[in-house]
């Protein structure tokens, strides 16, 4: 048969074009319709002149209330998923359904609404993009001057065998980003190196965000504990250590799942002593850190223990069967070995060395305190800040909700990698007129990476000040002596919800350890399981799966990286939750929480 190669190239390229035209005018018409939203919102209704408390059984009835309040997520996961829209489009139509869901269903006052959206939409451009846009520069830097070459090369000297790589990059180098910054940096890192080691970038996205768990609840120097101590009130050291407790069996099960994800059951017990060895060591020492020395450094020593650990380790081993990032067994193939100097390995490593430290620097609460005193600015949001109450059950009394957007740009998470990024640029040899000119092209190649997320934190604060948040929390309350397995998934369903196990922690702390009081469990226990079943939730969160697809250049396909993980999240957050069952009520289980 005849071939046209042109009129196929034509018909390839049509689908993408119209997908593209589709999206823009998607995107287009929701931005009409949340500007006459907001005319409407302005010139048409009241100022709030009162305060305004939530209400969390709209309809009367408990089950049609949490099945609306579910319904931003639902529609924003399944446009994803199900309709394989892209993300940008996506987020756009979940905020507009959380506006219509808070305003209609819960009624929030419009201005309320809009406010508190774009309240989100701030704190998705800063901290949250201020993160992945210097971190996504530093990796185009590298790329330019060629050192993200030499560094894949030495990568391969360590070990020739994928799964190895899989789990020394996007496991144990991975936490190490995790435990020093989080917010995206460990995905974004590690989905980049993967990729330059010749896997796939679809694959590379899905797996650094499944290999990115285990460390999430201590991760940013142990934000989320901290935040955890400050809504329950309940001793840091003490959450630590119970949240590591619930963590050692998932830091061993991990990195044994990620392999298995990627290879397969034989392709894993090929290589299972260093996978042993691996989740072993993190486990240990993130417990010793976590219950001795508190929760800042937990990451950090686990993940540079475990490094090198494997490190060594693969110098006295290797497995018998040798697999390629394509997952070919090239066994016995003659391969190329790259005898490059001590010193040219140094300067590949150099950029990620200059990052390391910096923001571990930066991240040191005292030089950050200090520098916080000099530069943060706070500014309460006018209009949201004290106007809306949260009330019980959710919490024992009345409690305003906040709303200060704290602009600490200097101490900013994001600042200090912008920092290591120009830094580590100007020991490449670049000139400042050559870096200016790929940050603008970096921001030029993240615009709808920024819209997204800026969407998807606003959809988040609409949930939480609107209360649909704590209807869907009340509604796995209401399971009575199953609730440690069901409130281990409440923590699942926050961190999946706002893209953090902070914001979950702050969400869902005191409605932990007040139902957890009325059935009878320790609070301590139920606070900590939200954090450690928070960690499972991390991987579908649309934020990390919109890093880590713009990390891999993979922006559009949100939907085949979220049904891949999906369901390893869940699963291993229901294990979180039967684990977390056996130590409410099983004895010898109930020991471990002495």
């Amino acid at each position: 048969m005849e071939t046209h190669p042109a009129s196929d190239r034509r018909s390839r390229r049509a689908p993408a074009y119209k997908q593209e035209s589709a999206s823009s005018f998607a995107l287009f018409t929701a931005g009409i319709l949340i500007v006459i939203f907001g005319v409407i919102a302005l010139f048409k209704t009241n100022p709030v002149a009162g305060k305004w408390a939530q209400g969390y059984d709209p309809t009367g009835c408990w089950w049609l209330s949490t099945a609306i309040a579910a319904l931003p997520i639902v529609v924003l996961l399944g446009a994803m998923a199900v309709l394989r829209l892209k993300a940008h489009v996506a987020a756009i139509a979940g905020l507009l359904t959380a506006l219509i869901v808070a305003t209609a269903v819960f009624h929030m006052p419009v201005r309320l609404a809009l406010t508190s959206a774009a309240y989100g939409a701030g704190y998705g451009l800063f901290p949250i993009c201020w993160i992945i846009v210097p971190i996504i520069f530093l990796y185009d830097l590298t790329v330019r001057t060629g050192r993200f070459v030499t560094l894949q090369q030495s990568l391969t000297n360590i070990t020739e065998d994928s799964r190895l790589q899989l789990l020394l990059i996007a496991f144990a180098l991975g936490a190490f980003f995790e435990g020093t910054s989080g917010f995206g940096t460990p995905v974004a890192v590690c989905g980049a190196i993967l990729i330059s080691l010749g896997f796939r970038p679809l694959q590379a996205a899905s797996l650094t965000l499944l290999a990115n768990t285990a460390p999430v609840a201590f991760g940013a120097l142990g934000t989320p504990i901290v935040a955890l101590h400050g809504v329950t009130g309940l001793d840091t050291l003490t959450l630590s250590r119970l949240i590591s407790v619930i963590l050692v069996p998932f830091c061993v099960l991990v990195p044994f799942w990620l392999i298995g994800a990627y290879a397969g059951l034989r392709g894993m017990f090929e290589v299972w002593p260093a996978i042993l060895l691996s989740g072993c060591t993190f486990a240990v020492m993130q417990y010793l850190m976590a219950a001795h020395m508190g929760p800042s450094l937990a990451d950090i020593v686990a993940a540079t223990s475990t490094i090198v650990a494997l490190i060594a380790f693969l110098r006295f081993w290797q497995p018998k069967r040798v697999l390629n990032a394509t997952g070919s067994d090239v066994t016995g193939q003659s391969r190329e070995r790259f005898d490059h100097s001590a010193e040219k390995i140094f300067k590949a490593w150099l950029p990620w060395l200059v990052l390391s430290l910096i923001v571990f620097v930066w991240g040191y609460p005292a030089f950050s305190k200090w520098l916080d005193g000099l530069t943060t600015v706070k500014a309460t949001v006018t209009g949201l800040h004290n106007f809306v109450f949260r009330v019980p059950p959710v919490v024992l009394k009345p409690t305003a909700e906040t709303a200060i957007f704290t602009l600490n740009w200097a101490t900013a998470t994001g600042t200090g990698i912008l920092a290591a990024s120009v830094l580590a640029g100007l020991l490449m040899g670049l000139g400042p007129a050559t870096l200016a000119v790929a940050f603008g092209k970096t921001l030029v190649h993240l615009r709808f990476t920024i819209v997204t997320i800026a969407a998807m934190l606003a959809i988040g604060y609409v949930t939480r000040y609107c209360g649909l948040d704590a209807t869907l929390g009340l509604a796995f309350a209401r399971t009575g002596a199953l609730y440690p397995f069901f409130g281990t998934l409440i923590g699942w369903l926050g961190t999946a919800s706002t893209g953090s196990d902070t914001s979950a922690n702050v969400l869902f702390g005191s409605l932990q350890t007040m139902t957890a009081q009325q059935i009878g469990v320790q609070p301590v226990l139920m606070a900590s399981a939200n954090s450690a079943g928070g960690v499972m939730g991390k991987m579908i969160a649309a934020p990390s799966i919109v890093v880590a697809s713009t990390a891999t250049q993979t922006y559009g396909q949100e939907g085949t990286i979220l049904r891949f993980v999906f369901l390893h999240s869940l699963a291993l957050a229901m294990l979180v939750g039967l684990f977390v069952y056996l130590m409410a009520y099983v004895h010898p289980f109930t020991s471990l929480l002495r």
